[in-house]
């Protein structure tokens, strides 16, 4: 079977700017506070210890026990949630949209990667706690986006409006995706399971925050998870200075826009400010604040306040003000005692364009640590990998290189023209000599015959390589077929499948294996076989 593993930066699935982070090139050392390896934690914890202050521990504490209140929580999760009270306690942050069902794959690694790194610093300083932290989306309002997940191919779909923070949308008509989901799932104990855990964590919810809650905590209580809704009137409350700042004087937008400025000349950018990086929301409302004429403004509607106005409502009701992508992040370290954000290539491309705003603020910025990545396999798939001697490297290939590649290394011959082509070439130079002593209008003539005989190996290479394909067609569709398997429309396995289909056929295998393997300071693809 395969041994090898893949890094992150070979894998082809991410991008530059987050290859060279992994990479700690030093171009990119003063968009971060320091990489994550576990002796900077030392360091990280002294400085979020002088940045942290006691009162937004018991805010935070106070708003925990408010948002559980209605939940049976696990020992391990009430006693993280009293730990947070002690100043020697520190927590590790994830964040992720409330996906219907948790959505993609990866919502599990995410999670895990949060609570083994809990584990693990636990260890190396034993004389402090950390807490797992599940941050939920809750103001987003990307429908779109989370309305379904993927079971076995299929797309079990959530067919309502939603105009609001997502949070607070009712949870009625979900009854009819479990329809369709228990129809997908057939029979069996695990299948009884998966709908019981769907009806107990939609079905019985008011709304998509509480059902999220219930679902990540039916999953990970017994590990001491802690999920946070940051739509909370106490919480924003010790956001205020930050969102009037904000209103005022517009700092996010000029540190974040001198950032990208300097990154857009090497690097995709991920997010691009707004001059006010706040939306006002309201249960069905979800719109930009926008400044214009002297006056602040809810961008598609008739709402309009003067500076007194939005000042006196950022005071009296805090929750009606939601921190966009910019200002998300900021929001998080001020109310979370945290180390670090553990997040996707996405993600962690985002957030390095934000360092100089939280130096402008002067709150600690965070450790960034990529995810872990993992590709799930049955043995079946490696007995099969096995017999046709492919290895990791090369199921991660895009597909038509792994076709071509596979073609060449079966056939009996090079096919390859690469010698031939060089022959050419300094045989063409040696007339271009002889043009430059003669008749150097002879030269174009020269060049255009050397232009179609390259050409003309090029074709017979691939016509070669066509033929070759058809004598071992029957051992390359078997390739094809075992990658489609493991990579479902040419993409990554974690950004499609649900964990259901995984469960329906492990039970909780999957979540046990998860813990065992992933490893969140080694930053390489973990293959687990179920």
């Amino acid at each position: 079977m395969p041994t090898d593993c893949i890094s992150y930066q070979k894998s082809g699935y991410f991008t530059k700017l987050i290859t060279n982070y992994l990479e700690e090139k030093p171009e990119l050392s003063s968009l971060y506070n320091r990489f994550p390896k576990l002796e900077n934690f030392k360091n990280q914890i002294e400085e979020k210890s002088k940045n942290y202050p006691q009162e937004n521990r018991t805010s935070l504490v106070t708003s925990l026990e408010n948002q559980y209140k209605n939940f049976q929580i696990s020992e391990a999760t009430q006693k993280n949630i009293s730990l947070l009270s002690d100043s020697n306690t520190y927590t590790i942050t994830t964040g992720h949209q409330l996906n219907l069902f948790t959505g993609p794959l990866y919502f599990l690694y995410k999670i895990v990667s949060t609570i083994n790194l809990c584990t693990t610093l636990k260890k190396h300083y034993p004389e402090h706690n950390f807490v797992p932290i599940y941050w939920m989306a809750t103001e987003d309002h990307d429908f779109e986006e989370i309305n379904y997940f993927n079971f076995k191919g299929s797309k079990i779909k959530w067919n309502t409006e939603s105009s609001g923070p997502v949070g607070r949308l009712s949870t009625q008509g979900l009854n009819e995706v479990l329809e369709v989901f228990a129809s997908e799932l057939g029979l069996g104990q695990n299948a009884t399971y998966l709908k019981e855990l769907f009806t107990n964590s939609y079905l019985k919810q008011n709304n998509l925050a509480d059902a999220t809650r219930f679902l990540a905590n039916e999953l990970f209580a017994s590990h001491g998870l802690v999920i946070l809704d940051g739509d909370d009137k106490e919480l924003k409350e010790l956001f205020i200075p930050y969102a009037k700042e904000e209103l005022l004087n517009q700092t996010s937008f000029k540190k974040v826009s001198d950032t990208n400025s300097l990154l857009e000349k090497e690097y995709t950018i991920q997010v691009n400010p707004r001059e006010i990086n706040l939306f006002y929301i309201e249960d069905n409302l979800r719109e930009r604040i926008v400044f214009e004429e002297n006056q602040y403004k809810i961008n598609n509607t008739k709402l309009t306040f003067s500076e007194k106005e939005i000042l006196e409502l950022l005071e009296s009701n805090p929750k009606k003000f939601s921190p966009n992508v910019i200002l998300r992040p900021l929001y998080q370290e001020v109310i979370l005692p945290n180390l670090c954000y553990i997040g996707g290539g996405g993600e962690i491309a985002y957030w390095l364009q934000l360092k100089s705003n939280f130096e402008a603020k002067t709150i600690a910025f965070p450790i960034l640590l990529v995810r872990n990545s993992v590709l799930i396999t049955t043995e079946k798939q490696l007995h099969k990998a096995d017999k046709l001697k492919l290895s990791w490297s090369d199921l991660f290939e895009n597909q038509q290189e792994l076709f071509d590649n596979k073609t060449k290394e079966f056939s009996a011959f090079k096919i390859d023209f690469s010698e031939q082509k060089e022959q050419l070439k300094q045989q063409f130079e040696k007339l271009v000599e002889i043009a430059n002593q003669t008749d150097k209008s002879f030269i174009g003539a020269v060049n255009a015959q050397q232009t179609k005989q390259i050409k003309g190996l090029e074709n017979l290479e691939k016509r070669l390589l066509k033929a070759e394909k058809r004598v071992h067609a029957e051992k390359l569709e078997q390739i094809i077929l075992l990658q489609n398997e493991l990579f479902p429309n040419q993409g990554l396995q974690e950004r499609k499948a649900n964990f259901s289909e995984f469960y329906l056929e492990a039970n909780n295998k999957l979540i046990e294996k998860l813990f065992q393997e992933l490893k969140p300071l080694e930053p390489h693809f973990s293959i687990i076989t179920l």
